[in-house]
């Protein structure tokens, strides 16, 4: 049957036709979607995993004990899996192993813009790349019986725009192939020293075979054309734009396996051409591998390697014809992006800003703290670095530091890599203060289930993890909880835990406002008469609140109910 699917709903159905078995993934924008579309097909077990790391050595588990596994993960989640990673590349597998990687060129939603398919020549495993949705379908199915020919783990390299673009797809039948017995193995799976310095050989030898196979592999596919003057080597989705500019003007070579990549075919395909042009986003990836093969090509000197190409970008450096885009005569404002009205988070950093703390941040929403009016976030780095960072920050001043720093961390994201760092602290006794903004929720990547809501991925309930015995139990004596919405308690709270001489956690606890299941009072009221037009409750950032000819005005639309404002107006005008 042909349907439309996302990119990332394609790669799901690939591995429910393949037969995979075991899913565990942490959420991570653009590769979310995989592990949440995979999860409704009743006969693959899917979990959200408290990181990568953990997700991925579940999947190598789930695949030595004999049935097809799969870990899914954002590009920077990547970083988090690199120790089981590069080990796997020597253990090998026992049924197939895939783990899909999701790039964010243009830093959509991301920290940084890093480029995977250095991982995967470095952790010597191979990578496909497909270029629409039919290729992540086709390419997930083929990931495994690579994985299983080749007794190796495959990445699958996704990107922003293929996994949350739609293309036609064309599905099949789950095909569950026979269980795998596992044996015991000491030599293969017990890598110490002596172990892995035979299984180094094995890899080694590996790649030369992927080579090999990548020579006459039908995925990386010359297309002729007219005009011999250029060639292009391409892929993913830099293959689209490339089509899109040209057509069957230029001569193609479209690489489906970026790593190890071919290179007789590359050479010989730059032998039919006048010119060599890579064209890919962020590294100059392919562009390296040609010039080791000796051959003089164009790449980098064209394209940056600073965010997202484009369909006119390609024509411009190559000679097409740019189509000038429509423009507007009107000014739009631009919308940076804020906390929801009635987030349980801004009124935190209302008062983290109103006590000129220096506050160290972390990945997830709240990372808009940082964005004006509330601007009251310093740092952010990675999960996790917000309460590492604050104990070196603490403890390498300790005398102007002191209770005048914070963390600041989701509760997802402290499960994630936070709780180490607070082990840290408790450890080595810095006096440290961190804030678990706990909104019962994965929020960020879209409302995902974590180990501390109490329910699981498919939504049934399950162990919850209780954040205040946690952190008791790694040794920290002072755990509060606070309303975020009680601005007064907060900011009294606050002051005393920076103030003690002592590790500490706040645990703010609100359930985030768009949860289905919050009941909000509903909208409060502005009244012109008693506004003096003052601008406080502009102070908060609230969408839902702005000024109107001088005067406060609520949008009945979106305010919640959370009172925040009322708390800020001196006037009564707010009610």
């Amino acid at each position: 049957m042909k349907t439309l699917m996302l990119g990332n709903e394609a790669v799901a159905r690939g591995l429910y036709e393949a037969g995979c078995c075991f899913v565990s993934s942490y959420p991570g924008t653009p590769s979310t979607e995989i592990t949440e579309c995979v999860a409704k097909y009743e006969e693959v077990y899917a979990e959200w995993a408290p990181n990568e790391k953990v997700a991925l050595e579940a999947a190598l588990g789930a695949c030595l004990a004999g049935k097809r596994s799969f870990c899914a993960m954002k590009h920077v989640g990547l970083n988090v899996a690199a120790d089981p990673l590069f080990t796997i590349s020597y253990t090998g597998v026992n049924a197939g192993l895939v783990i899909g990687v999701a790039d964010d060129a243009g830093m959509h939603s991301s920290q940084n813009e890093q480029d995977s398919r250095h991982y995967a020549q470095a952790a010597k495993i191979p990578m496909l790349e497909p270029s629409d949705s039919a290729e992540a379908l086709s390419f997930a199915k083929l990931a495994y019986e690579l994985s299983e020919e080749y007794d190796t783990a495959v990445l699958v390299k996704m990107c922003t725009r293929v996994s949350h673009s739609q293309s036609v797809v064309e599905t099949g039948e789950r095909v569950l192939p026979e269980r795998k017995k596992y044996e015991k193995n000491p030599a293969k799976y017990i890598m110490m020293p002596a172990n892995a310095k035979s299984r180094h050989p094995v890899v080694e030898a590996r790649t030369k075979a992927l080579t090999a196979w990548a020579e006459t592999a039908g995925i990386n596919r010359i297309e002729e054309g007219s005009d011999i003057s250029c060639g292009i080597i391409t892929s993913s989705t830099c293959y689209q734009y490339v089509k899109e500019a040209f057509g069957d003007t230029y001569p193609v070579l479209k690489l489906g396996m970026i790593w190890p990549m071919p290179e007789k075919k590359i050479r010989d395909f730059a032998q039919t051409v006048q010119r060599l042009v890579v064209v890919e986003e962020l590294d100059g990836f392919i562009e390296t591998h040609c010039r080791t093969l000796g051959l003089s090509v164009s790449g980098k000197d064209l394209f940056s390697n600073i965010g997202e190409l484009s369909q006119n970008l390609v024509k411009e450096k190559l000679g097409g014809t740019v189509q000038a885009g429509a423009s507007l005569d009107e000014n739009i404002p631009a919308r940076p992006p804020v906390m929801c009205a009635g987030c349980p988070h801004r009124s935190i950093f209302y008062v983290l800003k109103k006590l000129n703390l220096t506050v160290l941040g972390d990945i997830g929403c709240y990372t808009l703290g940082a964005v004006a009016p509330l601007g009251a976030i310093d740092t952010t780095v990675c999960m996790g670095a917000s309460v590492s960072g604050l104990h070196g920050f603490v403890k390498a001043g300790e005398e102007e530091s002191a209770g005048k720093a914070v963390a600041v961390i989701g509760d997802s994201t402290f499960i994630h890599s936070g709780v180490t760092g607070l082990i840290n602290i408790a450890y080595n006794e810095s006096d440290s203060t961190v804030i678990i903004l706990d909104n019962s929720i994965t929020g960020m990547t879209g409302h995902q289930q974590n180990p501390t809501t109490g329910y699981n991925l498919k939504g049934d309930p399950c162990t919850k993890i209780d954040l205040e015995s946690l952190c008791r139990a790694v040794g920290i004596n002072r755990v509060r909880v606070v309303d975020p919405y009680d601005m007064e308690t907060c900011q009294t709270v606050i002051k005393e835990e920076v103030a003690a001489k002592e590790p500490s956690v706040i645990i703010s606890r609100r359930p985030c406002a768009l949860l289905k299941y919050v009941k909000h009072p509903g909208p409060i009221c502005s009244d012109p008469e008693k506004c003096k037009g003052c601008k406080a409750c502009m102070n908060i950032g609230c969408p839902a609140v702005s000024m109107v000819d001088g005067k406060a005005k609520i949008d009945n639309t979106l305010c919640v109910g959370c009172g925040v404002c009322k708390q800020l107006c001196k006037f009564d005008a707010l009610g």
